[in-house]
């Protein structure tokens, strides 16, 4: 039985809305279930649609995509959807901004269809939408803005071993089939051990445990 993945698009221009609805439409594994113009809106259709997947804009009028999706993240007791957010530009203070605040990537608005379909389904499974070199050009951005070694050395220290292998493999930028060629284990080994890492850690996502990662030196 195929599993459909649902998904909430989120932007205060209506045919931006349409259009990517269109896109996602095309795909049978992916079901647009909601939609909302502004970020304000986001927490209570969450709760009521309960996607899999948020595709938000950045900028919008009365809540920000970056505010919004903090938001998410703040609430207790429920399921947070991955939150991948959309862009007409491409700036890593924004990039970092979003990721800080909890979302699992960044796309520009105009990726092509195919591409905005598959990143989806890499969101839904945990995997991370950012391409390698944008992953590491943030980790370093964030490794200059963020706190001292000694803090993130120290929290690297509460992980386990493999743990801590995991996240430097992650650190550099890696999805988790390499991960998983790399260390000779099973995929969902490696999704479960990023998964107890970020639980341990109080993460929200796997780029969050990179930065850790390679503010503490570890990549």
């Amino acid at each position: 039985m195929r599993v459909v993945i649902k998904v909430l698009v989120v932007d205060d221009d209506p045919l931006v809305r349409s259009g990517l609805k269109l896109m996602l439409g095309g795909a049978a594994d992916v079901e647009v279930t909601g939609e909302a113009a502004d970020g304000a809106d986001v927490a209570d259709t969450v709760t009521r649609l309960r996607p899999d997947v948020v595709l938000m804009d950045v900028r919008m009028p009365v809540l920000d995509g970056i505010a919004a999706t903090a938001a998410l993240g703040r609430r207790t007791g429920e399921p947070a959807p991955a939150v991948v957010m959309l862009t007409t530009f491409d700036a890593d203070e924004t990039v970092l901004a979003a990721l800080r605040a909890g979302a699992a990537g960044f796309l520009l608005k105009h990726t092509p269809p195919e591409q905005i379909v598959d990143a989806v389904r890499r969101a839904a499974a945990g995997e991370p939408v950012l391409s390698p070199d944008v992953t590491r050009s943030v980790i370093a951005m964030a490794a200059r803005k963020g706190p001292d070694a000694g803090s993130a050395r120290a929290r690297m220290d509460l992980l386990s071993e493999r743990e801590r292998e995991v996240a430097r493999a992650v650190a550099e930028g890696l999805s988790n089939v390499e991960i998983a060629e790399r260390l000779h284990l099973s995929r969902s080994s490696i999704k479960a051990t990023i998964s107890s890492a970020l639980t341990r850690l109080g993460l929200a996502n796997r780029i969050q445990l990179a930065i850790i990662a390679h503010e503490a030196g570890h990549s």
